[in-house]
């Protein structure tokens, strides 16, 4: 009886928990007809990420003004995902967008054959719109199958900042892409500035996730990868995680790319259709809406989450400023008190060279009337 009444529970769960997600999957496959329904207001979204800047989005709350926060001068978005994920594709595909002069080729090098290839081996910074101060794209380097790897390196990064030009090595490298590598780094010397992290883009392949979901052998590490990175607290914001990308959408049929997001919303936690962006390869008035609809909760979630001015180190700086100034300020008088006592005409010296008459018929009256006469 009591076996019974167990495997009712169970079933009347699984029940449930099959509704829901059921119910999910209506509401992502609805949200590509929304999407299309918002094909109209798609210059409206473009022109206010092009006039977002750093700061302009953020909530004044608790009685807080915009010079309480450190903002900075660009937003730094940052792009990662394991290999093969399309991350610099995504870069191509947010310059077309936003960018009426991007090249045709893209801004990003793309990898064609990524199991061939090394990939993104440097950090690569690309300002949108190009020459811009608003925000940045940071393009990294692909996960390794190492997970003590990816967690060193996610922490340098976000602890550190991320910087354009610099070489992200890794130990498991092999001895030839090492050389190679070390080959390219001396041809890039790095001497830009660091950049804090402002939010980050998690970028997936949606046709390794399907394989991963319909796969009962090692291709389930795919999946397993994706969530061990993605819950790494470095990663978040307050409450707000990354948001996911899932790329390569066009070659899946609509109801694979709804299973797709729907199985990473389940896997990860996070809303599929608020916090995972489908943005295929091409050129769709659905595509470019949905990377606005992306921007647009990524450079809000980053001025949401603007760390607040530490005034203690601000007072600190100014207090050092002062006390620098003033001792700059006295070592001035010293020196030019010491060259002014050296230069100051001497008075002996001017008293000896007047020549003094040493009676009253010398004096040449005659020369000095104009004294009194005036």
């Amino acid at each position: 009886m009591i076996y019974l009444n167990s495997a009712c529970h169970l079933s009347t769960i699984d029940e449930a928990a099959e509704r829901q997600r059921s119910k999910v999957y209506s509401e992502v496959f609805r949200s590509y007809e929304e999407l299309q329904s918002r094909i109209g207001r798609l210059e409206g979204a473009k022109n206010k990420i092009l006039s977002y800047t750093p700061g302009s989005w953020v909530d004044k709350k608790g009685g807080m003004d915009l010079s309480d926060y450190d903002v900075p001068n660009a937003t730094s978005l940052l792009l990662i995902g394991p290999k093969g994920s399309g991350k610099s594709s995504l870069v191509n595909n947010i310059s077309r967008a936003l960018e009426n002069d991007a090249p045709p080729s893209g801004r990003a090098q793309v990898s064609y054959n990524y199991a061939a290839g090394e990939g993104t081996c440097f950090l690569h910074e690309y300002l949108i719109p190009r020459g811009s101060g608003s925000f940045c794209l940071y393009d990294t380097r692909s996960f390794s199958t190492d997970s003590s790897e990816n967690q060193k390196m996610l922490k340098r990064w976000m602890t550190k900042g991320v910087r354009h030009g610099e070489l992200v090595g890794r130990k498991s490298d092999n001895m030839t892409l090492k050389a190679r590598l070390k080959c390219k780094a001396r041809r890039c010397f790095s001497s830009s500035q660091f950049r804090a992290v402002d939010f980050v883009i998690f970028v997936v392949n949606g046709i390794s996730v399907l394989e991963s979901m319909n796969s009962d052998d090692e291709k389930q590490q795919y999946s397993e990868m994706i969530a061990s990175n993605i819950n790494n607290p470095l990663l978040s914001f307050k409450d707000d995680k990354p948001v996911v990308v899932i790329t390569h959408g066009d070659l899946l049929s609509l109801s694979d790319r709804v299973r797709v997001r729907t199985y990473v919303g389940e896997l990860l936690g996070v809303c599929p259709t608020r916090q995972i962006f489908d943005i295929p390869e091409n050129n769709e008035s659905s595509t470019t809406l949905a990377i606005y609809d992306m921007l647009t909760h990524c450079l809000d979630r980053a001025d949401r989450n603007l760390p607040a001015k530490d005034w203690s180190m601000t007072m600190a700086k100014v207090c050092a400023i002062v006390h620098l100034l003033f001792w700059i300020v006295m070592a001035m008088f010293v020196i030019s008190g010491f060259f002014g006592f050296h230069t100051r005409p001497s008075v002996t010296s001017s008293i000896e060279e007047v020549e003094i008459p040493s009676s009253m018929d010398d004096v040449e009256w005659a020369e000095i009337r104009h004294l009194w006469s005036d």
